[in-house]
């Protein structure tokens, strides 16, 4: 079955993003009839119906939503394509070879504290590189459905469930049970992971889940079972920046990211509580909704990406 234009397309994509034909037929320079027509012709071709209608709104079936989600991908693609063709002739031309410049929009989703201490410097470096990229950086230790939130890239800790996305490990790293050195002065520093449950403990929370439980491994002995501790705390945040901030001002013990904490600790401001033990896993995948509709630009960023967190 074939699409006889990108228009169509289109049509599908600016529906699901103006919620009616009217504003997909405004956004397209196009009559709403001409737009209701487009749209009826391409369910009749395709044999399934891609929207439901109302007097005042339009809302994308499944069918809908799941070639409005490829649509989007292949035009994004198309049009980088057909940038990548028309400077590249323009620079070979001009004699500077056949290279053009990254363009295009990129959605990237990544956690509060990540993306502030970590994150944010590496992203200034990849756009001031490549000045035809525009980014579009949402923040928040809420999980996002990378499909149904038009996500491009997520940056998310942890293993990973959704089978039907494409990941690409950037760091292998676990958490830590740092402290200030103000707060050990003044509670004393803990010896054992049993002992924590006389201490004021950060807790975090994800949705509606409490994490209750922090788990240790010795690190000369990783294959023993690991030692389970509940804690308890007067302080509990969804934000990981807020968690690390109370740790920075003396307020209580807190089980990060090595990653989310290597400045803090290189400063000197947090310390490793227990250095004998580690915590969970705490990977960092860089999360995609398709391998086959890959752009140049969210490649050349996961790469940038890598990169850049490797660096000590």
């Amino acid at each position: 079955m074939n699409i006889e234009n990108t228009a169509e397309l289109r049509l599908l994509i600016e529906c699901a993003r103006g919620g009616s034909l009217t504003a997909a037929s405004r956004e397209m320079g196009i009559t709403p009839a001409a737009a209701s027509a487009m749209l009826k012709k391409l369910e009749a071709r395709l044999g399934v119906r891609l929207a439901e209608r109302s007097t005042r709104a339009l809302r994308l079936t499944m069918a809908g939503e799941r070639l409005r989600d490829y649509a989007q991908r292949a035009l994004e693609l198309l049009d980088e394509g057909l940038a990548l063709v028309s400077e590249g002739e323009a620079a070979a031309g001009k004699g500077r070879g056949s290279q053009a410049a990254l363009r295009g929009r990129i959605r990237l989703s990544a956690s509060s504290d990540l993306t502030r201490r970590v994150v944010l410097p590496l992203l200034d470096g990849f756009l001031d590189r490549h000045p035809g990229v525009e980014l579009q950086l949402s923040v928040g230790d809420a999980l996002q459905d990378v499909v149904r939130d038009e996500v491009d890239l997520a940056l998310r800790y942890g293993e990973l469930a959704d089978s039907r996305l494409v990941a690409r490990k950037l760091h292998e790293g676990r958490r830590l049970l740092v402290a200030s050195p103000d707060y050990l002065k003044r509670q004393g520093r803990p010896t054992h992971p049993g002992e924590l449950t006389q201490h004021e403990c950060i807790r975090f929370k994800i949705g509606d889940r409490l994490e209750r439980e922090w788990r240790f491994w010795r690190r000369d002995a990783m294959q023993a079972a690991p030692v389970d501790v509940s804690v308890q705390g007067r302080r509990t945040a969804d934000d990981g920046g807020i968690a690390h901030q109370w740790a920075l001002e003396g307020r209580g013990l807190t089980y990060k990211s090595d990653l989310d904490i290597r400045d803090s600790l290189a400063s000197g401001a947090l310390v490793e509580v227990l250095p004998e033990w580690v915590g969970r896993p705490m990977p960092l995948h860089a999360l995609m909704p398709s391998q086959r509709f890959l752009p140049l630009r969210l490649k050349a960023l996961v790469d940038h990406l890598a990169e850049g967190l490797r660096r000590p």
